[in-house]
């Protein structure tokens, strides 16, 4: 059996892909990934074994100079990854016997097309809720088109959406269906959803009510992480009692010093040494004292065993992640799916959400308070038995079971 498994996006829309393609080589698949360009994916796949190939431009570029919210160069963006549905991914997919998607609309409902093409087994994956039309929740606003104020029932809201995706990308991703003899479709968003969409959450901290939509909720999909903690990283953990880990992925934060100046602020009075990741935005620490220490690319599943919390945006993988290692967490969330994760972990009790993307000294301050006080780390230890760790694991089986 052939899979292949395609995304575009930053570390958090590739990773778990990754986790999904380790699983189904270990079941016996033949497994690979197409993915953006960026010298860390190509170390990530070579280092999971697992083959690449490369399609569009590097995103780290994009993600750190992109205004966020903006809708400029919205549209050639868009053009480029259907083109590349059509032209590599395509290639790819040859001889294969299903097709893994993930990522912007323009990613997956090329992706569907490609399968449809080829007549091969098509499975629309999604690490985020809040993309899926549910009458339990509104859409998110999608680059350039609001949706229309004084409107508050949830379906209606989903119907906007769907007429929008239409109106950014339905003529794009028709002319390229036509070039390959394929029929036009009407309704973007659904077509690339298909009838029966995969969420790959946690059911604990993400679960998913009911609805008219068959969703599929495997659980999180976890890559499978063995790697030591580096030496230096480890001396300064067994240097003192646990730090507080400060990181915001991939997420751009205005003002950078600012952020790290007010978090490592925060966390000193809270009597706290400070771990700072440097992410895309190059978080440094504010001074050279030696209860701060920056830190790269890390095996976050050790890491977050050996903190007291964890202070981050709010993506889907580092909370669930955090979640996992029982680590209490404040969420300071920046925009997208950040604010529903925010949300999660304040309802379990797993922590904090902060009001807003600019922490102060003071507000952060409150937040660690609450999150480092023994209640929020004996729910946090409580709920992390709960966290699935074989989500990729039932992924790969269903997928290989459906196509057999």
């Amino acid at each position: 059996m052939r899979v292949l498994v395609t995304t575009y996006g930053a570390r958090g829309s590739v990773e778990p892909m990754v986790g999904l393609a380790v699983r189904l080589r270990e079941l016996g698949a033949e497994v690979r990934v197409c993915a953006p360009p960026d010298d860390e994916f190509v170390e990530l796949l070579a280092g999971a074994g697992i083959p690449l190939v490369p399609v569009g431009r590097p995103v780290r570029p994009m993600v750190t100079t992109v205004v966020p919210g903006s809708a400029v160069g919205l549209a050639q963006r868009a053009a480029e990854l259907i083109a590349a549905q059509f032209g590599p991914v395509a290639a790819a997919a040859e001889g294969c016997d299903a097709l893994v998607a993930c990522g912007p609309l323009p990613v997956t409902a090329g992706a569907r097309s490609v399968a449809e093409k080829l007549g091969i087994r098509y499975v629309h994956a999604s690490h985020q809720p809040v993309i899926l039309p549910s009458p339990h929740q509104p859409p998110p606003a999608r680059r350039g088109r609001p949706l229309p104020p004084g409107v508050s029932d949830n379906l209606e809201l989903w119907d906007v959406d769907a007429r929008n995706a239409n109106d950014m990308f339905g003529e794009m991703l028709n002319s390229h269906r036509a070039a390959i003899g394929l029929p036009p479709v009407d309704n973007v968003r659904d077509y690339a959803f298909s009838d029966q969409p995969w969420l790959a959450t946690d059911p604990t901290l993400s679960p998913w009510p009911p609805t008219g939509l068959d969703v599929v909720q495997t659980g999180a999909w976890f890559r499978p992480d063995e790697r030591p903690l580096p030496d230096a990283l480890l001396s300064f953990l067994d240097a003192g009692a646990p730090p507080v880990y400060l990181g915001f992925g991939s997420t751009p934060v205005g003002a950078p010093e600012d952020v790290v100046r007010v978090a490592v602020e925060a966390i000193r009075a809270q009597g706290r040494r400070a771990i700072v990741s440097r992410g895309y935005g190059g978080l440094v620490p504010i001074d050279e004292r030696d209860d701060c220490f920056a830190v790269g690319e890390a095996n976050h599943q050790a890491l977050f065993a050996r903190v007291a919390a964890v202070v981050h945006h709010g993506s889907s993988g580092t909370t669930t992640t955090a979640a996992r290692a029982g680590a209490p967490q404040v969420v300071i969330p920046q925009g997208a799916d950040q604010p529903y994760w925010a949300g999660r972990v304040a309802e379990l009790g797993i922590g904090v959400a902060h009001d807003g993307p600019t922490p102060t000294v003071a507000s952060l301050s409150a937040a660690l308070a609450t999150a480092l006080a023994p209640e929020a780390g004996a729910r946090a230890k409580a709920v992390a038995d709960l966290i699935r760790t074989d989500g990729a694991t039932v992924a790969a089986r269903r997928l290989l079971d459906g196509v057999r």
